[in-house]
């Protein structure tokens, strides 16, 4: 913890950041003073960071701030400053790399950031294991199972509202053209269809939708599922590149071509 407590501290001492965005104890917190430093920690909980720290770079339009990085926040921090949602010349963030026990956990290919201030790059996993076993049943067995899991849905907006690239001023699904309301479970499939529509370009996969769900909802899967699609069609991962513009943002320009398959 040392190096990432000594840089935070230098950095607020010299001014160059009025606040670090990290963890004290289980929750997030916002560090402005050198000895509250103490407190800061960095263990297996997570919340969506980028996205809180969206919201008070909103609050302070002056101010800037650190923020703690594990892979999964870079990638939806590359996301949020594409579209517009951070200002990367007011954030400092600095890197953590997951230890194996918690990228075996959330099953993570890239369990670290680009730069590494605190711990060890370790092999990142996969977990496309139940992908691979839906890819296995046929069109019946699969819509059987989605619509059973679709079935479990309360329609807490849980799995939104943690979502770091949810930040759509108006939620299509709180439409009541799209998503009828006072309906528990809420229309099926509308509604988590339509949500996966419009992750794709966006989802990092960081899962932290699927642990939100208090229904064990296997959201992370259908979403992958999505990211390979535009990964197959488009040769696009999100979260990778400040420069890539997702795909969609190209649709009529001529940049990408429907594949044959789709026309």
């Amino acid at each position: 913890m040392e190096p990432l407590k000594e840089r935070v501290k230098e950095l607020l001492e010299k001014g160059e950041i009025g606040g670090f965005l990290g963890y004290r104890g289980d929750l997030p917190y916002l560090f402005t003073r050198a000895e509250e430093l103490d407190g800061l920690a960095v263990g297996a909980h997570r919340y969506p960071l980028p996205q809180i720290l969206a919201k008070l770079q909103g609050l302070y339009p002056e101010g800037r701030f650190g923020l703690l990085v594990r892979g999964c926040d870079e990638r939806s921090l590359i996301e949020l400053i594409k579209n517009n949602k951070i200002q990367s010349e007011r954030v400092v963030p600095l890197g953590v790399a997951c230890d194996q026990e918690l990228a075996e956990r959330c099953g993570c290919e890239r369990p670290y950031p680009t730069e590494v201030l605190l711990g060890e790059k370790v092999e990142g996993r996969e977990g496309w294991e139940l992908l691979e076993r839906l890819e296995a049943m046929d069109e019946e067995e699969r819509f059987r199972f989605w619509m059973s899991q679709f079935a479990k849905c309360i329609k807490c907006y849980g799995c939104r509202n943690i979502c770091p690239q949810c930040f759509c001023d108006t939620c299509a699904l709180e439409e009541e053209d799209l998503i009828a309301g006072g309906t528990i479970p809420p229309e099926m499939p509308a509604f988590h269809l339509v949500r996966a529509f419009h992750m794709a370009g966006r989802c990092v996969d960081c899962g932290l939708c699927e642990e939100a769900c208090p229904t064990g909802i296997p959201l992370r899967t259908l979403y992958k599922e999505v990211r390979r699609a535009v990964k197959d069609l488009f040769g696009y991962e999100p979260g990778l590149s400040v420069e890539e513009k997702e795909p969609f943002g190209y649709l009529g320009d001529g940049r990408y071509e429907v594949p044959e398959r789709l026309k």
